[in-house]
């Protein structure tokens, strides 16, 4: 994907450090002259805005560093959140990486002190400046490693959140409109099944199903509820209105037909491949999916829109460049983190199907791209961004994947899996002093 250029030039960056007489370079010093490497990770496609964007950063920092090779390696995203601790805790550790922002994620590495701690960088290179509160939100966490407040341990350089993609051609052969309140959309969803159309493409194997189940607890949900579950400034009741309506309702979803009874197992790849071959009018998720369907949809026109009637939905910045502790060229990976904000590159991701933090808007041309930023918009003005489900904990993810999995096939009850999920959060409130 990207330009390699490593062999020749590993070898001689191992030699000058040989030379060196064997003592240890410091990790955020430049290493002896020569030839150096810049290792990156990330898991966005080639096809996407963040993949576009950085294919762009990459081009330009090495023009800019002559003397340096980056080596990218893709990584998948789930390999990334299973193995990350014990990569980063050892020396093979890149420089620079995108990782998960949240408590659960980039909150509890930064209190295991396998992340650096970015502060000094971001206020000499102006990155504050960048970014609203909302958006610096997951880039600072505090020594429980709860976001919000504290150091800056990650740097993110766009926004998503979670939306309606929908199928034009279908709505219009349905006779459905866009709808604009919840009691529309839940009759847009039954004309759909009384057709024998299963209306909803869903991945109950991994993120997808429970960022439904997170946007039907957000229609009952305010800002306080948020703050209470995702920042602990309160208690949540798992038996409250909010998670009692989205266990009840999604399980009663499955049920009439609204998503398919064994969607458990499928994967979040398959469920977009399945709706971008035109299987489901719906797709109900994230804005890193909007590049890769404007690449990929060829047979129908599609658009998108907000979760109909809720002030809040799931979103946030986007991922956040990390610096590992171990990291051999920091220095390096400052430089490059820089260059994914700069207003050029920012432009390029807003045009690619982005939602960039620091573009022109006036240079975001693509009408689709414009859609997807005024929704953005629209949600960030109102204080809507609600985060993300799986935050909140260490290991949260896996326990909101199987409860969410119990609701798709019926093996346990709306109350069983409430009081699932309940469990391991109130553990980690008393791991963290709350």
């Amino acid at each position: 994907m990207f330009n390699l250029r490593v062999g020749v030039a590993t070898v001689a960056a191992l030699a000058a450090l040989a030379a060196c007489g064997g003592t240890e370079q410091a990790a955020d010093k430049p290493a002896a002259d020569g030839p150096r490497v810049l290792k990156l990770w990330h898991y966005e496609g080639a096809d996407s805005a963040m993949g576009k964007a950085w294919a762009e950063a990459v081009k330009q920092f090495e023009a800019t560093h002559p003397n340096v090779t980056v080596k990218f390696e893709e990584k998948a995203f789930e390999q990334i959140r299973q193995s990350a601790g014990m990569i980063l805790n050892s020396d093979e550790a890149p420089d620079v990486m995108e990782y998960n922002k949240g408590n659960a994620t980039a909150g509890l590495l930064s209190k295991q002190g396998l992340l650096t701690d970015l502060t000094p960088e971001v206020t000499k290179r102006g990155w504050d400046k960048l970014l609203s509160p909302s958006i610096q939100t997951t880039a600072r966490y505090d020594e429980r490693g709860v976001m919000g407040a504290g150091k800056w341990y990650g740097v993110p350089n766009y926004a998503e959140y979670v939306m309606v993609y929908y199928n034009k051609d279908a709505f219009k052969k349905a006779g459905v409109e866009v709808p604009t309140t919840y009691e529309e959309f839940t009759a847009a969803l039954d004309t759909f099944v009384k057709a024998g159309t299963t209306p909803i493409a869903v991945g109950g194997a991994e993120y997808p199903a429970q960022q439904i189940f997170y946007q039907l607890a957000l229609s009952k949900a305010q800002r306080s509820w948020v703050d209470a579950f995702q920042l602990y400034k309160g208690k949540v009741d798992f038996k409250g209105p909010e998670f009692r309506y989205a266990a009840d309702t999604f399980a009663d979803w499955v049920k009439k037909g609204y998503i398919e009874a064994d969607s458990a197992a499928i994967k979040a790849e398959d469920m977009g491949v399945s709706f971008i071959g035109g299987k489901y009018p719906i797709l109900v998720s994230g804005s890193w999916w909007y590049g890769r369907l404007v690449s990929d949809v060829k047979d129908f026109e599609w658009g998108s829109f907000l979760w109909p009637g809720n002030t809040m939905s799931a979103g946030s910045s986007g991922n956040v460049w990390v610096v590992p502790e171990n990291a051999k060229n920091k220095d390096l990976a400052y430089d490059f983190i820089d260059i994914t904000m700069k207003k050029d590159i920012q432009n390029l991701l807003g045009n690619s199907g982005g939602i960039p933090v620091a573009a022109d808007t006036a240079a975001i041309t693509d009408e689709k791209s414009k859609e997807l930023i005024e929704n953005f918009n629209t949600l960030s003005a109102s204080d809507g961004l609600a985060f993300y489900p799986d935050w909140p904990a260490p290991g949260y993810y896996d326990v909101l994947v199987a409860g969410v999995q119990n609701l798709i096939n019926g093996t346990k009850t709306p109350d069983a899996v409430l009081d699932e999920i309940a469990a391991p959060y109130q553990e980690n409130l008393a791991d963290i002093g709350n």
